[in-house]
């Protein structure tokens, strides 16, 4: 399905205020112009706590809202779609986070004007989503390393790529490979590994691809098994933004709709990159078509 203007749609947009830096115009003003040229009409609704956007996404859906734009990060993006799951309701993305790895994926955007403008002309996709141990993921959750820097990360002010780097940096040397037992396609097998990386789609963020051929309407999770890599291959980090990571030795990559894993001590995870705390257990299933997210039509081949 293709937007048009005489759609006469309505939208709801969930705003984080907190989420990345505003740009030119007041996002009011931009969607306010691009309403009235396809004679939608709107309401924008701003977050207060964690959690509120779950509520107010709900809420617009029980009120008989077309679309509800998610207007923030991937966290933001998460929650909106937790709001959604199980409703006809159509989530759209203006991504104002700081990683936006769905948003890359699906070809949105980054610009808030031309994110915006998009909404108007995109198509309706019904996405794969996932749950780990009960929570809702969309795009990308991990176990181990990546786990740990997030959980970190999420207690720290500054925000942003530099400050991730910072800690990844800082704790790298001292995180020490977990072994884990996993069950997937009806087979079990163990490992040692750094980092477990459930992807639904492509990259972490910013261009950072943990499962470069990903899709997030295959049917499949693409579970990224890396060691830990020698301080002086640091090299590798180029492959995760060159898209060749599952070429690496480091790298084992498996697609499965569906993961059982138990690890010999409790291990850090994180769902879409916000802190998840710890687990020695995990339940992944794919939950295959479940959400209608909307997308320029120009980045249908890579989704």
């Amino acid at each position: 399905m293709i937007l048009s203007p005489a759609d006469n749609k309505k939208f709801a947009f969930i705003v984080n205020p907190r989420a990345g830096i505003s740009e030119g115009r007041t996002l009011e003003e931009l969607i306010r112009q691009h309403s009235s040229l396809h004679h939608a009409t709107f309401e924008i609704f701003y977050t207060q706590s964690r959690g509120h956007a779950t509520e107010l996404a709900l809420a617009s859906s029980r009120e008989g809202y077309d679309f509800v734009i998610a207007v923030g990060g991937d966290g933001t993006v998460n929650e909106v779609a937790q709001g959604l799951m199980g409703t006809s309701t159509i989530m759209g993305i203006v991504p104002k986070g700081s990683g936006n790895g769905l948003a890359r994926h699906l070809g949105i955007p980054l610009n808030v004007a031309q994110s915006v403008s998009a909404l108007f002309s995109s198509e309706v996709l019904a996405m794969d989503v996932f749950t780990i141990n009960g929570r809702l993921s969309l795009n990308v959750s991990g176990i181990g390393f990546d786990g740990h820097v997030t959980n970190l990360f999420g207690v720290k002010s500054g925000r942003g790529l530099l400050g991730y780097v910072k800690i990844t940096a800082q704790e790298f040397t001292t995180f020490r490979e977990f072994s884990a037992d996993i069950q997937a396609n009806n087979e079990r097998f163990k490992r040692n590994a750094f980092i477990i990386a459930i992807a639904n789609s492509s990259q972490y963020g910013n261009n950072a691809y943990i499962a470069p051929t990903a899709s997030v309407c295959d049917g499949l999770l693409h579970v990224n098994i890396l060691k830990k890599i020698p301080v002086y291959r640091m090299d590798f980090l180029y492959d995760f933004f060159s898209g060749r990571v599952g070429n690496s030795p480091y790298s084992e990559i498996i697609e499965t709709a569906a993961l059982e894993l138990t690890t010999s001590t409790p291990v850090s995870y994180h769902v879409d990159g916000e802190p998840a705390g710890q687990a020695d257990q995990f339940t992944v299933i794919l939950r295959p078509a479940a959400l209608n997210v909307l997308h320029p039509p120009l980045s249908k081949t890579r989704i």
